[in-house]
């Protein structure tokens, strides 16, 4: 069979991989701290008699856009926005260290600090308890304090910092469950120079004009890929007639 036919269903594979991805930023333009999701795809020539004159399409890996996106002011005192590169440290379901963008927090019934998940906030020591009956303030720094109700406004307590951290880009991985984690799994060290901005949520930085672009153009890559198919399909029948007709 033709080999165009296989490089032809490679290229409407990987489309499709594609297009699944750029569905996914479009779904997550509300969602706080997302990062937008790229994949990639590369070349690779088609093995076999004769000169390389084919090649396939095969997907790498998939990727994620850093860049920050704009910060929104919601007054709210449990809502945290990272400014700048840096991240909020959460346990995962796995019991391990990941990372977010999504500062959009909450106090457990049982008084721990989550993010609307319930996700446990972590500090370098672990879990953030909340006091009960407590209005909570989170600093630049990421210093939670809080103020018992029935108390003087001196009355200060400082119940932890959170962990912000700052690794390279090259070293994280993004996992099912949307959070970051660093490539070997171990936790990341803490980094002074990240800060965060109370009262405020960054949003998505997926672009929804260019992700419906993008979309168009998948589009009419698939159908290309088709037309393909339909074609080597179409030469192969021409060929098995003049092969039946010299017989």
């Amino acid at each position: 069979m033709d080999k165009l036919i296989y490089v032809a269903m490679t290229g409407a594979k990987n489309t499709m991989t594609q297009q699944a991805v750029v569905a996914n930023n479009l779904a997550n333009l509300g969602t706080t701290g997302y990062r937008e999701e790229s994949a990639a795809f590369r070349a690779v020539s088609a093995q076999g008699d004769g000169l390389p004159t084919r090649v396939y399409s095969m997907d790498t890996t998939t990727g994620a856009n850093f860049t920050p996106a704009a910060l929104q002011n919601t007054g709210r005192d449990l809502d945290v926005a990272v400014q700048g590169s840096g991240w909020i440290t959460v346990e995962g379901r796995d019991g391990g260290e990941a990372y977010t963008r999504d500062g959009s927090l909450q106090v457990s019934p049982e008084g721990a600090l989550q993010t609307h998940t319930g996700l446990n906030v972590l500090s370098e020591s672990g879990p953030i308890t909340i006091p009960p009956n407590s209005t909570v303030t989170i600093g630049r720094d990421g210093t939670v304090s809080a103020v018992q109700q029935g108390q003087q406004g001196n009355a200060v307590i400082t119940l932890g910092k959170l962990k912000l951290v700052d690794p390279p880009a090259s070293d994280l991985v993004k996992g099912q469950d949307g959070l970051f984690r660093t490539q070997s799994g171990e936790p990341a060290d803490s980094a002074q120079n990240v800060t965060v901005v109370s009262g405020a949520l960054e949003s998505s930085n997926a672009n929804a004009v260019e992700a419906m672009v993008s979309m168009i153009d998948l589009s009419r890559q698939f159908e290309m890929q088709m037309k393909m198919l339909e074609n080597a399909d179409t030469n192969a029948r021409s060929a098995d007639q003049l092969m039946s007709s010299s017989s």
